[in-house]
């Protein structure tokens, strides 16, 4: 049976193949517990390449890092410097409401 718990939010990050343990190495520091890693495919057009100044990588990994909202900005911070968009993993990051919890033992 799902908990309603409104106390908690995924952060899901989309980096640059390799770059994954970095982004938990950051996310861990500042309060995360762990993370889903999935392997994905990007794709983008020369347009959003060039406006971005970014070289888009066909080849990705995904993580959602499930972490209670009182912690969301300090890890999204902390992924953002590792590996945002401005470093060789070329990390987006975003957060989404979490309304239920089934599975995990919460604190």
């Amino acid at each position: 049976m799902a908990e309603k718990n409104n106390n908690h939010e995924v952060i899901v990050v989309i980096v640059n193949e390799g770059h994954s343990d970095q982004v938990m190495d950051a996310a861990r520091e500042a309060g995360a517990r762990g993370g889903t890693i999935i392997h994905a495919r990007g794709s983008g057009t020369k347009d959003i390449a060039k406006k971005y100044n970014v070289v888009i990588t066909p080849q990705k990994e995904m993580l959602y890092i499930l972490v209670n909202a009182n912690i969301r900005d300090a890890v999204i911070s902390s992924i953002n410097k590792a590996c945002g968009l401005d470093t060789p993993g070329q990390g987006i990051v975003f957060s989404l409401p979490v309304n239920n919890i089934s599975g995990l033992k919460l604190e």
